[in-house]
């Protein structure tokens, strides 16, 4: 609501704590189920970063994403691996996206087409660390359109969840519609 003073700085940042908390956790559950494709997975965590960036805003959203790579790696025993370079990659190119599409929402970009963004953003970033450090073969550019339609179909989804779940009213009532930060 336009009224509404923004959040106490301690709230604000329980907040963010508690959405990381929620993203590392459904990060970690998703990281136990088997793929079918490598390397395709449906990023059911990026819901809990649209919840913050059209919540909380945008730094709020690099937080919770920052946090959430670091924290899943920990946990998952993946520093400093090239899975955790790969996850920041794609984590930084979405991250980077929502800044820029951030002023069209929400009223010329829902959670979904946020979310599509995001993830074809964060497909491409992975993909270019990979290409240019991990596995520069030649042939390696044959698997991106592929890669790209997962990540529309897992965005696509990822977006409706998230629509969801900002859409439910016993979220309304935890989260304030006035954005903190651009």
């Amino acid at each position: 609501m336009p009224g509404n003073p923004p959040p106490d700085p301690a709230q604000r940042d329980r907040a963010i704590a508690a959405l990381a908390a929620i993203a590392i956790g459904i990060q970690i559950l998703e990281a136990a189920i088997p793929s079918p494709v490598p390397g395709i997975k449906p990023g059911l965590a990026n819901i809990v970063t649209l919840v913050a960036l059209l919540v909380l805003g945008w730094r709020a959203a690099a937080a919770v994403t920052l946090i959430r790579v670091l924290g899943s790696s920990l946990l998952l025993g993946t520093l400093l691996s090239p899975a955790f370079w790969l996850s920041l990659a794609g984590a930084i190119a979405s991250l980077a996206m929502l800044a820029v599409l951030r002023p069209l929402a929400p009223r010329h970009l829902g959670p979904v087409g946020l979310a599509i963004a995001a993830a074809l953003a964060h497909t491409s970033g992975q993909f270019l660390l990979a290409w240019a450090v991990i596995i520069p073969h030649p042939n390696l550019p044959l698997l991106l359109p592929p890669l790209l339609l997962a990540a529309l179909i897992t965005g696509g989804l990822t977006g409706i969840l998230a629509a969801h779940v900002l859409g439910d009213p016993r979220i309304q009532r935890h989260v304030r519609t006035r954005k903190s930060d651009p």
